[in-house]
């Protein structure tokens, strides 16, 4: 039998190559890992063209660049390395993604275009073959081979490898297809990831260690460096609740958004800067100094869609939007707004409290004060009568009330310098808050300043709580400071202040606070005196004296007496249950007659003797309550012995000028033509030195 005759040479170098690009797709159809892929592909190649050099460049649609994935080199490069980036218009390796058709160079010294090409020549490549990886119509990159050999290639080896570069091109596309598999998947599973510490962070803390604890989880669910939550509390400014610092929380104040992207974010935008964070926060040298990179910010509302807040992470490198982190940043959003609405609703919880508790102890006070008013005995009695003297005080009370100016009343002991303070609070309109007394000449001086502005517990010893000071208790009414000449001079600058600004420090406090108080002060000394003498402040006598008020004595107002008389004693024989309602003549005479040193209080003080002595219906008035004679009602008081050798004392002479100065201006104290303006006094000074040297001018008795 004769042998079979051989096949034809062509037959059998198609069935080799045949055999060769099965061996090929056997080889990498297996391989989807990126690594092991271009293992096999190179080991492939080499059944099929002999090179020096075999790589595969791959497109990058986001930068729009073909980059080198080296299979295998014959020799180290300086320049073709892994990662190097070539135009798709600008390189031999561009043209054929973009032709889509292979380039064969036989000898590149003599046939060159591109200056990638010339940069090949430098390295060594005397020839090699480029050709197109597409799949599915869509070119994903290029294979190449080359060699340091001058016409290694033909164009028969050129549509062969275009053959194998068919096989490898279906294999990359399942590569990548492998690829994006294996992101999606861990993409889930960060989601999930990030979803159970959101889980973890939102449920394992509440109150004041909440917002920190957000922070914490947050950066570590968004692999974030940064991150902070902060409060709105006002126009384009916010309040850092807590900000994470690179596994630390760092301390941060309230700073203005204007300049920021936290403006628009508390605006109710989703914000996102991928790059160039520091040139947003032109202002915060902290933010500079982080090195951010990249920011985003959610708002933070509360349940009826407000914006309250916002929450934000920063990044060290530019980070592209990412949807999945921007639902853990919502998620986180949705419940720090939830947990600060809460804590803004506690927080004002705690400040009504608070006001409530103000408010109890301010009418805690004012009651112990009112207690205080009741237990004391001030003889509260109606400004009775119809004298000229009384009804100009009443007119000038009629028209300082309204106002809120300070008022200096200026009167003897016993004149009803209080009713005058009452009388301008109650037409005032203040008239709703108390009017709280303080007499002065009754407060020691080392407790005067605590009793005028409080004292905070162990302010010194045997303070054992709070206590409100007077002003404070009159905070909207009235402070009637009785007797005010007798301050001690550390609390007349204290009182200065409280005047001229409004305020004051309670003893043992550095705290402030703020008062509204009018003022009505009182004395029957002469503060003018007092001033030249250094036991008043002349800056607060001024500050005191906007509207004096002079309460005339009961001597000067003799023809209210018989009204006084029937006021107090219908008063009393009520509430001592006597029948007394008939008061003689004579005994009406002897009260109009009588001087009343003590004014109006030593009048009710006899009548109140008198009725609780009187047996029947009728008034009767003993000598022993009231000298039948009386002091002189005109004229000086008996002049004392006379001195030795018939010297006057200067008391004397004294008062022998003043009454001659008197009779030259027929007795008119006040005006440009009166004693006081010869004298050189103050009508008020000279009024009190004409009651201390008993100095009265004689007229009829009024009946």
């Amino acid at each position: 039998m004769q042998p079979a005759p051989s096949p034809p040479a062509e037959a059998t170098g198609d069935a080799e190559r045949h055999r060769t690009l099965l061996a090929v797709n056997n080889a990498i159809i297996a391989n989807l890992t990126r690594e092991a892929l271009f293992q096999a592909v190179a080991g492939a190649l080499r059944q099929v063209v002999p090179f020096d050099r075999a790589a595969i460049f791959l497109h990058d649609p986001e930068k729009d660049v073909l980059r080198l994935f080296v299979l295998e080199s014959a020799w180290t490069s300086r320049y073709f390395v892994v990662g190097l980036e070539m135009s798709p218009r600008e390189s031999h390796i561009g043209w054929v993604f973009q032709n889509r058709r292979p380039l064969l160079r036989r000898d590149l010294a003599r046939d060159r275009e591109y200056a990638m090409e010339d940069r090949a020549l430098e390295d060594g490549v005397r020839s090699y073959i480029v050709v197109p990886l597409v799949a599915r119509s869509e070119p994903l990159g290029v294979l190449a081979v080359a060699s340091r050999t001058v016409g290694q290639y033909s164009e028969a080896d050129a549509a062969f490898l275009q053959e194998v570069a068919n096989q490898v091109s279906l294999a990359v596309d399942n590569m990548k297809t492998y690829e994006a598999m294996q992101a999606e998947m861990a993409r889930r599973r960060r989601a999930e990831d990030r979803l159970r510490t959101v889980v973890e962070a939102t449920a394992a803390t509440t109150g004041e260690h909440f917002f920190s604890s957000l922070v914490r989880h947050l950066a570590a669910a968004l692999e974030a460096p940064y991150a902070f939550v902060t409060e709105c509390v006002g126009h384009h400014r916010a309040r850092m609740l807590a900000f994470w610092r690179r596994d630390r929380l760092a301390e941060r104040l309230e700073y203005d958004t204007s300049a920021t992207p936290c403006l628009a974010v508390l605006a109710g935008e989703v914000v996102h800067h991928a790059a160039g964070v520091q040139a947003l926060f032109p202002e915060d040298r902290d933010l500079a100094e982080l090195g951010a990179e990249s920011y985003t910010g959610v708002p933070v509302c509360d349940a009826e869609g407000a914006v309250i807040g916002h929450l934000a992470v920063l990044h060290d490198r530019p980070v592209a939007p990412d949807p999945g982190g921007l639902g853990v940043l919502k998620v986180f959003a949705a419940r720090a707004g939830a947990e600060l609405k809460r804590l803004q609703a506690e927080r004002q919880l705690q400040e009504t409290l608070r006001e409530v508790e103000q408010l109890k102890n301010r009418l805690h006070a004012e009651n112990v004060y009112l207690q205080e008013e009741i237990g004391r005995e001030h003889n509260f009695v109606e400004m009775v009568g119809s004298s000229p003297a009384l009804l100009g005080v009443l007119r000038k009370i009629e028209q300082v009330a309204p106002t809120d100016s300070t008022v200096l009343i200026v009167g003897e002991t016993g004149t009803g310098k209080e009713l005058v303070a009452r009388a301008i609070h109650d037409r005032s309109a203040r008239r709703q808050r108390p009017l709280v007394k303080v007499n002065c000449s009754a407060i020691s001086a080392g407790l005067a300043e605590s009793e005028l502005f409080g004292h905070v517990r162990g302010a010194f010893t045997g303070a054992l709580e709070r206590r409100l000071g007077r002003f404070e208790v009159a905070d909207g009414g009235t402070i009637f400071l009785d007797e005010v000449g007798e301050l001690p001079p550390e609390t007349q600058v204290k009182l200065l202040r409280v005047l001229q600004e409004r305020e004051f420090e309670p003893v043992g406090s550095n705290r402030t606070i703020q008062v509204d108080v009018r003022v009505i002060a009182a004395t029957n000394r002469d503060l003018e005196d007092a001033v030249r003498c250094g036991r008043f402040r002349a800056d607060l006598y001024y500050r005191l004296d906007v509207f004096p008020l002079v309460v005339p004595p009961l001597r000067d107002r003799r023809g209210d007496i018989p009204q006084l008389v029937t006021f107090f004693l219908t008063r009393l024989a009520r509430r001592f249950g006597r029948p007394v309602a008939t008061v003689p003549e004579s005994t009406m005479a002897r009260l109009m007659r009588y001087p009343w040193a003590g004014n109006i209080r030593e009048l009710q003080n006899v009548i109140e003797r008198a009725v609780i002595l009187s047996p029947g219906p009728v008034f009767e008035l003993g000598d022993d309550l009231l000298p039948v004679a009386g002091r002189p009602t005109a004229g000086p008081p008996a002049p004392p012995p006379a001195s030795p050798a018939g010297l006057r004392t200067i008391g004397e002479i004294e008062r022998a000028h003043i009454i001659a100065v008197l009779e030259h201006t027929g007795w008119v104290v006040e005006g440009p033509k009166g004693a006081a303006r010869i004298l050189g006094l103050h009508p008020n000074t000279l009024r009190s030195r004409l009651a201390r040297l008993g100095i009265r001018r004689e007229r009829p008795e009024s009946s």
